[in-house]
């Protein structure tokens, strides 16, 4: 049988069969993916699939045309999530014959590439958490020239929001925050708060339809600049905890 008509096979058998197969594949099916990078969440639910045992260490991996089918995606994705469990180490691939587990721990990987797969939430609360932290360490650490700085971005975060300028309100306050981060004096605060932001901008962009959100926090960000300007630690902190409770 050839690729098209297997294909064209399991479709109808998918309509035709109860949920539950004898290789119990059917019951990891979820609904379609709707993620930017669909070969990163197939990979990482293959992965988390893996990591429980449900393909433990000598299994073989369901087919490409089954994988396609489980995760209603394409076969270039597929392919595309394979390579990523190669690259960390979870599977080979033993061309004619299929892909194989051979681990149920991933090799250490790189920052970016988790960052990529994170579900919004998960990199939102971080996000949430790091700036409560650096406002309060800005309070006791900032300069002159940080004052200048978040004080001009603040200003452009009215004024876009005002305008209803969705994007460059968004970015005004990303430049508002990081340049907190950078009052804090710790480098490794400023690259983490803005490789997170980095990754959620998209995401921001399909929830915020509009700047009512940023008008309606833009006089506790006013409140919390003011606290770090003051050198009030306690006050930076508290306000920025209300940021980001308003935020959630």
């Amino acid at each position: 049988m050839d690729y098209k008509n297997k294909v064209h096979h399991l479709l109808r058998m998918k309509k035709s069969l109860p949920l539950q197969t004898s290789d119990d594949m059917m019951n990891t099916i979820t609904t379609p993916l709707k993620r930017r990078n669909l070969a990163d969440e197939v990979a990482g639910r293959l992965q988390e699939l893996i990591g429980t045992g449900k393909y433990p260490v000598g299994a073989q991996l369901p087919t490409e045309p089954e994988l396609m089918l489980q995760f209603g995606v394409g076969r270039s994705t597929v392919r595309e999530a394979v390579r990523l469990l190669v690259t960390a180490g979870l599977v080979r691939v033993q061309q004619g014959l299929g892909t194989f587990v051979i681990s149920q721990q991933p090799l250490s990987e790189p920052l970016a590439q988790r960052l990529n797969r994170a579900h919004f939430q998960e990199l939102n609360e971080v996000r949430l958490l790091l700036e409560v932290k650096i406002a309060e360490k800005a309070a006791l650490h900032r300069t002159k020239e940080d004052i200048v700085k978040m004080k001009g971005f603040l200003k452009q975060r009215a004024e876009f929001a005002k305008a209803n300028n969705v994007d460059a309100c968004m970015q005004a306050d990303i430049n508002f925050h990081s340049s907190i981060a950078e009052a804090s004096q710790n480098s490794i605060m400023v690259d983490l708060y803005k490789t997170i932001a980095t990754h959620l901008k998209q995401s921001f962009k399909e929830r915020y339809a509009d700047t009512g959100s940023f008008i309606e926090s833009q006089q506790l960000h006013k409140s919390l600049l003011e606290s770090i300007i003051n050198k009030d630690s306690a006050q930076a902190l508290l306000w920025a905890t209300r940021i980001s409770t308003h935020a959630k």
